[in-house]
């Protein structure tokens, strides 16, 4: 059973990458323009109905645009925003997003 995780993270890894390049996520800074609408120029949301996206994992953020680009996830919005972008556009966009530092603080 160890060695099937490994296996899955290695896979993981050789897919995605295990961290973003920087011209990644300067080519997706640029393309993250049309985004900034809705979830703000640094990923912190602009709508009330968007979600931030700063400080997300880029893995999990490439694999909704992905979603919403072939339609197993629907939003009115994001589908057609999703639609045109290809592999690298998704791969840039989500190392842009995940770059961006959060921080969190108690309310006290």
């Amino acid at each position: 059973m160890r060695y099937a995780s490994v296996g899955l993270v290695l896979a993981v890894h050789a897919l995605f990458g295990s961290a973003a390049r920087a011209d990644d996520i300067d080519a997706g800074q640029a393309k993250a323009r049309s985004c900034a609408v809705c979830h703000g120029p640094l990923g912190v949301s602009a709508a009330p109905d968007a979600p931030n996206l700063a400080g997300s994992p880029a893995l999990y953020l490439a694999s909704q645009l992905r979603a919403y680009r072939s339609g197993a996830r629907k939003h009115e919005v994001m589908s057609l925003m999703a639609k045109p972008l290809s592999d690298d556009d998704i791969v840039q966009l989500a190392a842009w997003f995940a770059a961006i530092k959060v921080e969190a603080k108690a309310p006290r």
